[in-house]
């Protein structure tokens, strides 16, 4: 049996589906931003790409969290 995507990463599959683009597209996005706090950029991301607040936060919280692992 398969453990279930949980936290952040659950959002992907309806961020695909809903906005059309694959999630690695976005996490480009937020890299190449010249925007560095959480908040900038999940505004960032509602007000020019149309993101809702969930799927914005679910894109920033995982890729931040994957710039500090590296």
């Amino acid at each position: 049996m398969t453990d279930a995507v949980k936290g952040p990463a659950s959002y992907f599959p309806s961020i695909e589906k809903k906005y059309g683009r694959p999630v690695s597209e976005w996490k480009d996005l937020i890299r190449s931003s010249p925007l560095t706090k959480h908040m900038e950029l999940v505004n960032w991301l509602k007000a020019e790409h149309g993101l809702g607040h969930g799927h914005a936060n679910a894109l920033v919280a995982h890729t931040l969290a994957e710039g500090r692992d590296k």
